[in-house]
C-alpha cells in the first residue's frame, strides 16, 4: 500500500529508516522502503547497504549524481505501490504515531497530505543561519500552512498519490540543488491538487553549517534563475521573484548587482555569527540574484 521513497547524498540514514521500519512492521499494512544515494563517494554508502538486510528495504547507490528533482523521479519509478511518501534521508521521526497519522489521513479526495518540519531547539553556533532561517520561515503549524496551501508545501515528509505524481513530476532539467519543491508545489496549483496539511512533523536532523548553507542559498537562486529564466513558473507564484520584478522595472537591480561584492563581504561576517539576521541574509539573496542577471 505504501512505499516510502528516501532520496540522500552521503548521510547515514540508519536510524531514520530503522525508525520507519519498526513503524511499518507494526502497522501490518503493505510497505516498501526505498533509498537511492544520489552518486556520493563516502563512507555512508557501506553503512547504508546494511539496510538492505532488513525486511522490504532497498537501498541503492546511483552511480552518477543526478541531483534531487530526477532522483526522486527515479525513486517513484521504483516505487510498486500507489501512495508514495517521501522523506529526505537527513530527517528523523519524532512521534511513535508517525507512520499512523499519515493513514488516518488518507481520504478520497486527498491527492497530497504534507506533514511539516521542525528544527531543534538549540544548535550549535555555527548552524545558526540555518536554523533561524527554519524555525522563522519554515516551521509553521498545519492551520498556517492551509491559509497558503501551495506556496506552504515542501516535498519533504509528503505523502501523494503514485497517480498526482505521474501527473506533475519534479523537473528533470533541475541537475544542482534548490527550488525543486518550489516547482513541484506550482505545478500543483496549475492542476489544481487537492492539498491536505497536517500536524505531522519530522524533524529536521542535520541542519547545515552556515558557510555550507550560504553556498547552498547561491546554488539554489541559480537554479531559480534559470526557472525565471525558462519561464517555468509565473514570477506570482514567488514573493522573492515578484520583488526582484519590481527592483528590474525601478532600474535599480543594476546598483544592486554591482553592489553585491561589497554586500558579500559586509554581510559574511554577520551571517557566520551566533547572531546571524535574517534581514541581511535577505539582502544578500536579492543581491546575489541581481547579480548573476547583471552577470549574464
Amino acid at each position: 500500500m505504501l512505499s516510502v521513497l528516501i532520496p540522500t547524498y552521503n548521510y547515514d540514514v540508519t536510524k531514520l529508516v530503522n525508525s520507519l521500519h519498526q513503524q511499518l512492521i507494526s502497522h501490518k499494512n503493505c510497505f516498501e522502503i526505498i533509498i537511492y544515494d544520489d552518486g556520493s563517494k563516502g563512507e555512508t554508502i557501506l553503512i547504508n547497504d546494511t539496510l538492505n538486510t532488513l525486511e522490504n528495504v532497498t537501498f541503492k547507490s546511483l552511480v552518477t549524481n543526478v541531483g534531487l528533482s530526477n532522483n526522486r523521479n527515479l525513486l517513484a519509478e521504483a516505487a510498486q505501490y500507489e501512495y508514495l511518501l517521501f522523506i529526505d534521508g537527513d530527517s528523523l521521526i519524532i512521534s511513535d504515531q508517525y507512520i499512523v497519522n499519515f493513514y488516518k489521513s488518507i481520504s478520497d479526495n486527498s491527492d497530497i497530505i504534507y506533514g511539516g518540519r521542525i528544527h531543534p531547539e538549540q544548535v550549535q553556533n555555527k548552524r545558526k543561519l540555518r536554523w533561524k532561517y527554519g524555525k522563522q520561515r519554515e516551521d509553521l503549524t498545519a492551520k498556517q500552512r492551509s491559509q497558503n496551501q501551495y506556496k506552504c508545501m515542501f516535498c519533504n515528509n509528503t505523502l501523494m498519490t503514485k497517480t498526482i505524481f505521474k501527473a506533475i513530476g519534479f523537473e528533470k532539467t533541475l541537475s544542482q540543488y534548490g527550488h525543486e519543491d518550489t516547482l513541484f508545489a506550482y505545478k500543483a496549483s496549475l492542476i489544481k491538487a487537492n492539498i491536505k496539511h497536517i500536524d505531522n512533523p519530522i524533524l529536521h536532523g542535520d541542519v547545515d553549517i552556515s558557510n555550507v548553507f550560504i553556498d547552498k542559498t547561491k546554488k539554489g537562486l541559480e537554479n531559480l534563475n534559470y526557472i525565471y529564466k525558462t519561464d517555468l513558473i509565473k514570477v506570482e507564484f514567488i514573493p522573492f521573484l515578484n520583488y526582484y520584478t519590481t527592483l528590474n522595472r525601478l532600474k535599480v537591480n543594476y546598483l544592486i548587482a554591482y553592489s553585491f561584492p561589497l554586500i558579500k563581504t559586509i554581510t559574511k561576517r554577520n551571517l557566520t555569527s551566533k547572531h546571524p539576521s535574517l534581514f541581511l541574509f535577505d539582502l544578500f539573496r536579492i543581491s546575489y540574484f541581481c547579480y548573476i542577471n547583471r552577470k549574464k
